[in-house]
């Protein structure tokens, strides 16, 4: 007896993409309009799997351009701009082989996509490193120090000492390591959007902790950035201990 379609579509639902081949073959000629609609969805689900494929390979060239290199990892930050709470750098060593989909420059993916990628880039690397400054030593050092600062630091927490570096556009001083610095580097090496996400997820979770301590700013919603709504409530209850007084003199 034929199995019903709902139970068919149930089947596609919880079969991984990279199988569809074989599901597909088993239900290819079942001549019910419902699993035709059905095998017309996931056909054009492997369509986007293989772009997704040639889309992820295409972010090695750098990698490939320099494989004599043992450990080649990528670097990034994320928070440069906000009024408040640090900048947070990552950088990350993926293996040679990696098969992670869908990685990318974190400002491109969903929170929910980062947040799946974050926790396959951790348990896939060879090593994560993160650095994080806060907001009194940003006012000391400035942002762009403080940025550098941040990168020495994933650096230097990383378990696995890089023999390369790939740079989101900066080069670092006071590294010895050789360094590529890659202009919009987060879109087009796949080591850099590895450490994009990394470094924007923890900060991220960061924010939303401290949201929970000073409600009134809206941290979980705006990451610390100058939305209408952080503005109005740093003028209304003055700057909390995480606010970047540097960053702050036009708003109090």
């Amino acid at each position: 007896m034929d199995k019903k379609i709902n139970e068919i579509k149930i089947e596609f639902e919880v079969t991984p993409l990279e199988q569809l081949d074989e599901i597909l073959d088993k239900y290819r000629n079942d001549a019910r309009t419902g699993v035709k609609k059905i095998i017309k969805k996931y056909e054009s689900e492997k369509v986007k799997l293989q772009e997704e494929k040639i889309r992820t390979e295409n972010m090695k060239i750098y990698e490939t351009k320099y494989k004599e290199y043992s450990y080649i990892c990528g670097i990034d930050e994320v928070g440069r701009g906000p009024l408040a709470g640090p900048v947070v750098a990552s950088a990350v060593i993926l293996p040679k082989d990696c098969s992670i989909l869908y990685i990318n420059d974190s400002k491109q993916l969903t929170e929910k996509k980062r947040e799946e990628l974050f926790d396959q880039i951790m348990e896939q690397a060879i090593a994560v490193g993160v650095g994080s400054i806060p907001p009194g030593k940003i006012d000391e050092i400035n942002i762009l120090q403080a940025t550098y600062e941040a990168m020495r630091q994933a650096i230097s927490n990383l378990n696995v000492t890089p023999d390369l570096l790939l740079n989101d556009a900066v080069t670092i001083p006071g590294i010895a390591i050789k360094q590529v610095p890659i202009i919009k580097g987060d879109e087009k090496s796949i080591s850099i959007a590895a450490a994009s996400i990394i470094a924007k997820v923890t900060r991220d979770r960061l924010m939303t902790a401290y949201d929970k301590i000073f409600p009134q700013y809206g941290f979980a919603g705006n990451k610390g950035y100058g939305s209408k709504e952080h503005i109005e409530a740093l003028k209304k209850f003055g700057p909390s201990p995480i606010h970047r007084n540097s960053f702050i003199n036009n708003f109090i």
